[in-house]
């Protein structure tokens, strides 16, 4: 019975993120006004987010420390092995592909998604939700498919800006602080960042963008108990 039951739940959850995906032209046309307040939401947030400088202020100071770690070990590794002018390969590989999606995808999560999270659970356990559906709008597009359109939009200039942050850490650490020659560690971080590795980049974070804003939705969309 148990396994059934996840079953259960995990082919709800399926179809909602099915149906919010359907409703995406629809949205489009008729919640544009929606969709552009939640823009302004998700890239500089609401409350003491928004004094701590927003989306973009942590997804900038979580990929500029973790950029930073990685200048760290990347240059020492490869220096006991006296390879430490491929420290820009590091930044360029690792940064690039691997981890600046990750801790751009988690810092979404930690800010926007759980605000969403809360917004919408907070609606449904006081009805909002149902009150859009008795008034005739569809809860499911305007609240679930409008944040998925804002958290996909939205994404694209804030990783920009965590991305060069990440780079601007690593080149910091590598030349400023271990001494490594400017040139050399731009040769090498050049050399090895095709443009086909950006893309990826952020063909990653933008895939990640839409899990993170789907499940957080779905968990806020179907809360239960409360007052």
């Amino acid at each position: 019975m148990v396994v059934l039951r996840y079953l259960d739940d995990l082919g709800g959850q399926l179809a909602f993120y099915l149906r919010a995906f359907a409703w995406t032209p629809r949205t489009l046309r008729r919640y544009k006004r929606e969709v552009v307040r939640l823009l302004a939401e998700v890239s500089f947030g609401s409350g003491a987010l928004a004094v701590l400088g927003g989306t973009v202020g942590v997804i900038c100071f979580l990929t500029f420390f973790t950029g930073t770690e990685v200048g760290l070990q990347g240059y020492q590794a490869l220096d006991q092995i006296g390879s430490s002018a491929f420290t820009g390969f590091v930044s360029a590989y690792f940064n690039t592909r691997e981890i600046s999606p990750l801790v751009a995808a988690l810092a979404l999560s930690a800010t926007v998604g759980c605000g969403f999270t809360a917004q919408l659970g907070a609606m449904r356990i006081s009805e909002e939700v149902d009150a859009l559906e008795v008034m005739g709008v569809p809860s499911l597009p305007f609240l679930v498919t409008t944040r998925m359109i804002a958290g996909f939009i939205a994404v694209v200039p804030l990783y920009v800006v965590g991305l060069l942050s990440s780079y601007l850490a690593t080149r910091t650490i590598a030349v400023g602080y271990f001494g490594q020659s400017a040139g050399t560690y731009d040769y090498y971080f050049h050399l090895f960042l095709p443009p086909g590795d950006v893309l990826w980049s952020f063909g990653k974070v933008l895939v990640f963008s839409v899990i993170v804003v789907l499940v957080h939705c779905w968990y806020g969309y179907t809360a239960k108990g409360g007052p």
